[in-house]
């Protein structure tokens, strides 16, 4: 039997009010990124990483701390410098006295140790410090001195990051990028949604001042609904056909591309689109669903040519371009 059948209409209309709620609250704390939060919901629900790139001051860890206080998960907060070490990070072994007063060494976790981590300014950490990253992000797990240590689940990272052309910054590694679901841009907000930070967040925190809005459980219960929503072999046939336009060869475009985006990149792609559906208020994922998440899934697995970036080309108005081509031939 198909799991949908197993499941009536009211679960799923009940799972799109959890998460219009779950938006109009982050809406009132954070003015004027409607379409980020929608995405930082949809990758959430997913189950995965979300990269923020943005200027200084335009709300990124507040986003991040309001996402973990209304969905009351445990929160903690990694502020990245270029003298912040691995175990600063995962954690280490300390030396304590036993109830027999012989010294054994305790693992003592560290703040990636909570469901929802902020790793704010990531790029400012060293190369070193970021790849402390990659296990717990991948495997859900800390290994130290030979003991795998299991994270919690869900477990989320939300890493924060300033435009590289900014003095003093690291740029991510490509195989710690393709660990990130999705990579958002924080647009400068417009005039109106500057006027309404000020009514909201003038003398105090807004996401200090926000409730729970769902418990954990139901959470998980959203999550696994979104695993049902249906994925056909033609739309499975496309996200192909999209994924491989990112490779050199096998478009115009793409030879501006050094390469392409993985099979990662696939699976995040279709794993958001399922929970784009399910907002969207359907039970299958269509061609709209997959273009609405190919460029927050696909950008940051893609990177330029020399020749391109030399030529100072920009690699998202190359991908939307090979988007929209891709959009009218299937």
């Amino acid at each position: 039997m198909n799991p949908i059948n197993e499941l009536s209409e009211m679960d799923f209309q009940q799972a799109r009010q959890d998460l219009k709620q779950l938006a109009t609250t982050l809406e009132s704390a954070i003015a004027g990124q409607t379409p980020l939060i929608t995405q930082m919901l949809i990758t959430f629900i997913a189950g995965g990483h979300i990269l923020l790139e943005g200027l200084p001051g335009l709300g990124k860890t507040h986003l991040a701390k309001a996402m973990a206080a209304i969905t009351d998960l445990g929160f903690s907060r990694i502020q990245c410098t270029p003298d912040l070490m691995p175990a600063d990070i995962t954690g280490s072994e300390i030396l304590l006295k036993g109830q027999d007063g012989q010294q054994i060494l305790k693992f003592q976790p560290g703040p990636v140790f909570s469901q929802m981590v902020l790793v704010d300014e990531i790029n400012r950490a060293t190369p070193k410090t970021q790849s402390a990253l990659l296990e717990a992000m991948q495997e859900h797990q800390v290994t130290f001195s030979g003991t795998t240590h299991p994270l919690n689940s869900p477990f989320w990272v939300i890493a924060t990051q300033n435009p590289i052309e900014i003095e003093g910054t690291y740029p991510l590694p490509e195989a710690q990028l393709d660990r990130f679901t999705t990579k958002l841009k924080v647009d400068f907000p417009d005039p109106e949604a500057l006027l309404t930070m000020l009514d909201i967040s003038l003398d105090s925190e807004p996401s200090e001042q926000l409730k729970p809005c769902l418990t954990v459980q139901r959470l998980k219960q959203i999550m696994h609904l979104s695993r049902e929503i249906l994925v056909s072999d033609n739309i499975k046939q496309a996200a192909v056909q999209l994924l491989l336009s990112t490779h050199p060869g096998n478009k115009a475009d793409s030879n501006h591309f050094r390469y392409g985006a993985s099979p990662r990149g696939l699976q995040s792609l279709i794993r958001t689109a399922r929970v784009h559906a399910l907002m969207q208020d359907r039970l299958q994922v269509d061609i709209d669903d997959l273009e609405a998440m190919a460029m927050p899934t696909l950008r940051h697995r893609v990177l330029l040519s020399i020749e391109s970036e030399l030529a100072g080309i920009d690699s998202d108005e190359l991908l939307n371009h090979l988007i929209k081509s891709w959009r009218e031939n299937v």
